[in-house]
């Protein structure tokens, strides 16, 4: 078996618990490209720069983890993907390919649709994102209506993907199917309808994200769910319209342990019924072990390390990288003590000359503080921006 065919997981005994490896599915297609991108926020205290030229490339079918401390620049990455940088923010230079088609060159309303089709975000605290007056179903059904027409249009399509041959849906009845193809060709889908089978589609959701009863939770309010129901129930609405990216910000960071392993369970469930290139963005380098397929760490708004799961646990190459691996609790080694970063995260708005991580880097020489390093392959699949590496 190849590193590019396995991947790391955790085995029992929560965030100390040793390595295991697993099976894990072959990246085929590129769905998410990120080039060069720059993002600078305008504040009264001057110019954040938050983003210094990220590149990234997530594959259909893989889970991607986005990893770095606080501040790093991976939420903004997120935002900047799916169109929702705050009005002070400002995209500088770059490219963001969906399946090719460059996002930061689309008008408003063709971003709206691309994030309304195409690009789906799951954050850390559903509560913030659900509305508490609202029931679920009704929140999951108006993401489906509120274009009856390509909701028609979808529907038919659906029935030719994986994951609806896998869910046994009850729109495969023949008289369903004929009163979707009159939609279609009509362009058209009463309102009665839309919502009828809405309701149908957030129900095959509902259990494809694993809460029981799925019809008694259609009909209640947030605040009638627990935390890691909403947290299934903010999935399924991000789900409902089958997406080709998911970006998953810190999804587990507000739930106990228990819960916590059963989201990311469902992760790597979704991650074989679904035709989506996942991003899970986080700071917990356990969570990464547990779900995903390949590493990719950003400090102080750059991508400094990307590499294969097998690949980055065995061989960290970055400093930064080291120092993470190096601060982590581990059962196989005696050190009683961890080890850490020197120095503080950079101020953004003056962030350091060259290489931002030298004045923190045990390796730095002369050339680091002088320009940016490029991105160097170490090996197959794992590329590092580090001087140590190509020269």
């Amino acid at each position: 078996m190849t590193e590019s065919e396995t991947h790391w997981t955790r085995g029992s005994g929560g965030n100390q618990g040793t390595y295991v490896q697993q099976q894990a599915p072959r990246p085929t297609e590129a769905a998410l490209s990120i080039r060069g991108l720059k993002v600078v926020f305008h504040t009264y205290a001057g110019d954040v720069q938050a983003l210094d030229g990220v590149d990234l490339e997530v594959q259909r079918g893989e889970i991607l983890g986005l990893v770095g401390e606080s501040g790093c620049g991976k939420s903004v990455t997120a935002l900047a993907v799916a169109g929702l940088l705050p009005i002070n923010a400002e995209v500088i230079s770059g490219e963001v390919l969906l399946d090719g088609k460059n996002l930061l060159k689309m008008k408003k309303e063709a971003v709206r649709l691309s994030r309304l089709n195409d690009i789906a975000l799951v954050f850390q605290d559903p509560m913030t994102y659900l509305n508490p007056v609202l029931t679920i179903g009704l929140q999951i059904t108006e993401a489906l209506t509120s274009d009856l027409k390509v909701f028609a249009e979808d529907l038919i399509a659906a029935r030719m993907t994986k994951l609806e041959a896998m869910m046994k849906r009850s729109l495969t009845e023949e008289q369903e199917l004929e009163s979707l193809r009159r939609a279609k060709q009509s362009h058209n889908l009463s309102n009665k309808e839309g919502k009828r089978l809405a309701s149908l589609r957030a129900l095959d959701y509902l259990r494809l994200v694993r809460l029981s009863e799925p019809e008694k939770v259609l009909k209640m309010y947030p605040f009638e769910l627990s935390g890691g129901m909403r947290q299934r129930a903010m999935i399924a609405m991000a789900l409902v319209r089958r997406p080709r990216v998911l970006l998953a910000d810190e999804i587990t960071t507000a739930l106990d342990v228990t819960v916590q392993a059963q989201i990311l369970e469902l992760l790597k469930d979704l991650r074989d019924k679904i035709d989506a290139a996942i991003v899970l963005i986080t700071h917990d380098l356990a969570v990464v072990s547990e779900v995903c397929d390949r590493v990719a760490v950003m400090y102080a708004g750059s991508v400094v390390e990307v590499a294969g799961l097998v690949e980055f646990f065995k061989n960290p190459s970055h400093p930064y990288s080291k120092g993470l691996m190096a601060a982590i609790l581990r059962p196989d080694l005696s050190s009683e003590t961890l080890e850490s970063i020197k120095g503080s995260v950079p101020d953004l708005i003056n962030p350091p000359s060259g290489c931002r991580f030298h004045p923190r880097c045990p390796y730095a020489y002369q050339k680091c503080p002088e320009s940016k390093p490029p991105m160097t392959e170490v090996s197959p699949g794992h590329a590092v921006t580090c001087f140590l590496y190509g020269g």
